[in-house]
């Protein structure tokens, strides 16, 4: 059975009562939510927390670099908005509820609304994955929508923007790519984890989406032995190539067979 990327589902945010015990979040079937498995121990790492700034290789210096000035809600922290808003009205709600702010009839329905958006603000902060870093070259920009496949562009844009309840980026395919802690697999603790993407054409001119991976415990030949996969997953028309960045980092090229 050949692999293949899906893009994940939308789900639904449901209003979080006031906070108990902590507790463990359960997983669903999507594309970045793996099931836990008993006695494994899964130490989450937000992939854009750790990331450095986008940096130019040198086999692109003089190119020119699309800015990503584009708005989209997907950009935008539903966790920051939710803290913002509900901790002004506890405050305006509080302040006039001890008459120090005019208002006071309508301090019971500030704070009424007040507490439950604070407490999904700081439940949508904590579950936050923040987007990677993009390079986009201007070439590359010219052929996205000609040449990028559905599965590209549906990858490049998962990963640029905000996501909740995520271990990290590309998860699920990480996971059935290297196979964590089945034979011949890897340990799920030394998973590669994303760091930036690029956009940028090779040099017969196709358009390749370059997947940079950050992965101290392991070697490039752990790459190179999984090549075959990366095109299964990210096919069809693509064809994946594997190389070696600076320090820890390895790069996956997904090339568009589309000219």
């Amino acid at each position: 059975m050949s692999l293949q990327y899906v893009a994940p589902p939308v789900r639904a945010l449901a209003v979080l009562p006031a906070p108990g015990p902590p507790r463990r979040r359960t997983s669903h079937v999507s594309l970045y939510l793996p099931s836990r498995r008993p006695g494994l121990a899964v130490a989450p790492v937000r992939a854009a927390e750790s990331s450095s700034p986008p940096t130019v290789p040198a086999s692109a210096a003089g190119k020119a670099v699309v800015p990503d000035d584009e708005f989209s809600l997907a950009k935008v922290s539903f966790g920051v908005i939710g803290l913002g808003l509900g901790l002004s009205l506890l405050s305006y709600g509080f302040g006039s509820y001890f008459n120090l702010l005019p208002g006071s009839e309508w301090s019971a329905l500030l704070l009424t609304y007040g507490f439950p958006l604070t407490i999904i603000g700081m439940a949508l902060k904590y579950a936050e994955l923040k987007p990677v870093p993009c390079i986009t070259y201007a070439d590359a920009f010219a052929l996205r929508e000609k040449c990028a496949t559905p599965i590209l562009k549906q990858v490049r844009s998962d990963v640029t923007r905000f996501r909740y309840g995520d271990e990290q980026h590309l998860d699920e395919a990480l996971q059935r790519i290297f196979q964590y802690g089945l034979g011949g697999g890897i340990p799920r603790r030394n998973a590669p984890i994303l760091q930036k993407i690029r956009e940028e054409v090779t040099d017969d001119g196709k358009y390749s989406l370059v997947l940079v991976f950050e992965a101290k415990a392991l070697e490039l030949s752990d790459f190179e032995k999984r090549q075959a996969k990366f095109t299964s997953f990210f096919g069809p028309g693509i064809k994946a190539e594997i190389g070696k960045g600076g320090g820890d980092l390895y790069e996956v090229r997904l090339i568009s067979d589309t000219v």
